[in-house]
């Protein structure tokens, strides 16, 4: 018998792949598309670990899966090559990041092809090659012309050692995403992108696309939207005032201090006599603290009275102005009425510096709080709004202000416009020319790209500028206008830009004259799965801005660029630690396939250790137990071909019903995501089928190892391909039609089991009788009720009864 020799097989394939293009995806109206991708990659020097592995062997799954169903796939990849990480290298080594970075695309295209990912490497792009980057410099110059791309002077975060800016969504408890330094703030002259713009559409979106719960609640949180009233408090014994926004304008009765943000524009002015130098020194510690860290509810509070004073415009009544670090500059107007009574921050700060507090809201006899309540409730000392409903006088109070010429309704938002200079080298230049007379002026498509220029120090100056600010034959130009000498920008794009509009390239990355075609775009886009375990916020809240904005130009037919997000966990090393280059505990994927493990048994692993949007642990023996089932299937299969097949057997009945279950079983795991119970299920359809042969084999058994080699191929597509061959197939497994099940073989076999969360009963599974035990409690486990229910806590224990009911305690 021919032994299972996975490094001779998966070479084999890998080159027949390659050799014929088996991937490649043409544009055909006639088929229905599905376009399968992943967040592609920064190629580091580090190369892919089996935890980059888990997210592509999952779109790999998926893509095979839709070949078998007839659908025209796309799968593409591409380099997120621009960013720090490659000119920190170039830096520290004295090379080319460009050179770099080849040599890292290199290694890591081996990797995927020595993982056998069916990519279309046809359509294979890279950020800092100057094909691409024209078009995204192209793209910002679309921006700049509908008023979406625009330079302030304000303050930012600065990083002390990468030496550039950072947007607010790179600053992670005070310090750089990426290197971990404390970052303070700078004021610079920036380029934004105004994403504010589409701050509802953003929201609104949401509930137009199949995303997790918990990512739609990360972008809606981040954007921040608030629906309530600015109003205006003047400064006493001035004619200048303060406005505030308030989400509870009913309260106003009740507000008995003014809170300014350290960066507000009256912090310093208001500030006199004996409290001016406390304030001054508070002001300047404070605004270089990141917002995470003012926001944090539970730490303790600080603030400094200005020694001025405000109006309450409701009852009259003379207010302190205080400055705290728990009001952000940018949320609102950077100014609060505090109501203490109300507000569970303003409490802890008015107890604090033992400021008063006044109750206006009648707290219902059934709430036994001490003093703070925010909830509803009938007015109370609110003058003329007294017993009025708290819900209509938001309403009616704000109506009478805007009467009185003090206030009105407003909305607000939390997220701020995305920030994209960067003063680095190694990333897009931003295409704009500074003119005397005409200001700035975007370089015309026909001059794009702007090039890099060759330069022999990549190291930032420390002065605030990129290190193409010091290229004087390169920022030296003239105006596209009128011609007179002008200068170039220098600061380069974030590189997030590069990666907001990469899908759509992928529907057309050969065009030279246009950033894409419309007419392929509509056909393949949007992305039907995107997959990846990063950028809850950043990327995924700036690829559906610019696709919204692309929409609205007229660029392609759909606003929303990805139907679908799969989102998955974390492969943690060993020891539950987050796997990194520099703990020394990151797995190479290539030394697993080495050692005889093989591609397919890893991919198996992968996607069998957990349900896919779980973290997971490595185990350093778990690929053993896929090697040994990928075996298994390949003696059944050697064994099946080399016998003597009988007319009929016995146990043919039972082959086809167990067949069958496992068609439909593996066929609604797929749709549901749930790959490790489908592994699962193989693995009991295999040791029936290991039972069944005991008989011998009959003719019924070729359908019944047909049906085993397509339903294994989208995890184990090398393996399969050559078995697939040996039992008389001449074409390919990844286009051999999905094999069906028939309703009479599988009707009698179905069982209804109760789902019980905390003895209440929440859901029911309709699953084969005789599903063993594991399967059913993860299958309950993977419920959308049940997980909405335990919202990511560990069950306490889990009751079965065998084909009738689950029990899940928390």
């Amino acid at each position: 018998m021919k032994r299972y020799n996975p490094l001779e097989i998966e070479a084999k394939w890998q080159k027949i792949w390659e050799e014929t293009e088996t991937y490649r995806a043409v544009l055909d109206d006639k088929k229905p598309k599905k376009y399968i991708t992943g967040m592609f990659p920064y190629p580091s020097g580090a190369g892919l670990h089996v935890g980059h592995v888990r997210s592509y062997s999952i779109v790999d799954a998926l893509a095979r899966f839709y070949r078998q169903h007839g659908d025209n796939v796309l799968n593409p990849i591409g380099w997120d090559t621009f960013g720090l990480p490659a000119e920190n290298y170039a830096i520290k080594n004295n090379v080319s990041p460009e050179v770099a970075t080849k040599t890292n695309i290199a290694n890591f295209k081996k990797q995927f092809k020595r993982l056998g990912i069916s990519i279309d490497w046809s359509r294979e792009i890279n950020t800092s090659s100057p094909e691409y980057y024209r078009w995204t410099q192209w793209v910002f110059t679309k921006l700049f012309e509908q008023g979406l791309a625009y330079q302030k002077e304000s303050f930012q975060w600065w990083c002390p050692v990468d030496k550039t800016v950072l947007a607010n969504e790179q600053v992670e408890g005070g310090k750089c995403w990426r290197c971990g330094s404390k970052v303070i703030k700078k004021s610079m002259k920036q380029w934004f992108f105004r994403i504010t713009a589409y701050a509802d559409q953003l929201i609104d979106g949401l509930n137009d696309i199949d995303w997790p719960e918990k990512i739609k609640a990360a972008q809606t949180n981040w954007i921040g939207k608030s629906n309530g009233a600015e109003i205006d408090f003047t400064i006493a014994d001035s004619n200048s005032k303060i406005t505030v926004f308030s989400t509870r304008p009913d309260t106003l009765f009740g507000a008995t201090f003014i809170v300014l943000a350290p960066e507000h524009s009256l912090a310093k002015e208001l500030s006199i006599g004996e409290s001016r130098n406390l304030a001054l020194d508070y002001i300047e510690k404070s605004i270089n603290k990141s917002e995470i860290e003012r926001m944090v509810d539970n730490k303790d509070k600080t603030g400094v009275f200005t020694g001025s004073y405000a109006i309450n415009p409701a009852s009259g009544e003379k207010i302190p102005i205080w400055i705290a670090d728990y009001v952000l500059g940018g949320y609102g107007t950077g100014a609060i009425m505090a109501v203490p009574a109300h507000d569970e921050r303003d409490f802890a700060f008015a107890e604090k510096f033992d400021l008063p507090i006044i109750s206006v809201i009648d707290k219902p006899s059934d709430d036994d709080s001490a003093d703070l309540y925010s909830g509803e409730g009938s007015l109370i000392n609110s003058g003329a709004f007294d017993g009025t409903r708290t819900e209509d006088a938001r309403e009616q109070i704000v109506q009478w202000l805007e009467e009185q010429g003090t206030g009105k309704s407003k909305v607000t938002y939390k997220m701020r416009d995305w920030l994209i200079s960067r003063q680095r080298y190694w990333g897009a230049p931003i295409p704009i020319i500074h003119c005397p007379e005409h200001g700035a002026v975007s370089v015309p498509k026909d001059q794009l790209p702007v090039l890099l220029p060759d330069v022999k120090d990549y190291a930032p100056k420390g002065d605030g500028k990129s290190v193409l600010a010091h290229q004087e034959d390169w920022v030296n130009t003239k105006c596209p206008i009128c011609g007179r000498p002008s200068k170039r920008e220098t600061d380069t794009m974030d590189g997030y830009a590069c990666s907001s509009w990469y899908l759509l390239r992928y529907c057309d990355p050969k065009n030279n004259s246009a950033a894409w075609d419309p007419q392929k775009a509509n056909y393949w886009a949007p992305v039907d799965c995107y997959v990846g375990a990063d950028h809850a916020v950043a990327h995924l809240l700036y690829v559906r801005f610019w696709t919204m904005a692309f929409h609205k130009m007229g660029l392609v037919d759909f606003d929303e660029p990805i139907k679908k997000l799969v989102y998955h966990g974390y492969i943690n090393a060993a020891d539950g630690s987050k796997m990194s280059k520099s703990k020394g505990n990151v797995v190479d994927p290539l030394d697993l396939i080495d050692q005889g493990y093989g591609a397919d048994a890893l991919r198996v692993y992968e996607l069998f250790i957990a349900p896919y949007e779980l973290d997971a642990t490595w185990s350093p023996n778990g690929i053993t137990g896929a090697y040994r089932f990928l075996n298994r299937v390949w003696t059944l299969v050697q064994e099946y071909t080399e016998s003597e097949k009988k007319d009929k057997c016995d146990n043919d009945s039972k082959i086809a019903i167990l067949q069958h279950r496992t068609i439909k079983k593996v066929s609604e795991d797929f749709y549901r995501l749930s790959f490790n119970t489908a592994i699962a299920s193989l693995m009991e359809y295999v040791n029936g089928l290991y039972k069944l042969k005991q008989d011998g084999f009959s003719l019924v058994w070729q359908s019944a190892i047909e049906s085993l080699i397509q339903l294994l191929a989208p995890f184990a597509p090398h393996i399969c391909e050559e078995l697939w061959q040996q039992i008389g197939h001449s074409d390919l497994v990844d286009f051999a039609k999905w094999p069906m099940w028939d309703d009479n073989l599988v009707q009698d076999e179905q069982v209804v089991i109760v789902i019980q969360v905390n003895g209440k009963l929440r859901s029911k599974l309709t699953v084969s009788k005789g599903v063993s035990e594991d399967n059913i409690k993860q299958l309950a486990l993977d419920d959308l009720k049940v997980k909405e229910i335990l919202n990511g806590r560990t069950p306490k224990k889990i009751i079965y009864v065998k084909d009738k009911l689950i029990s899940v305690v928390y």
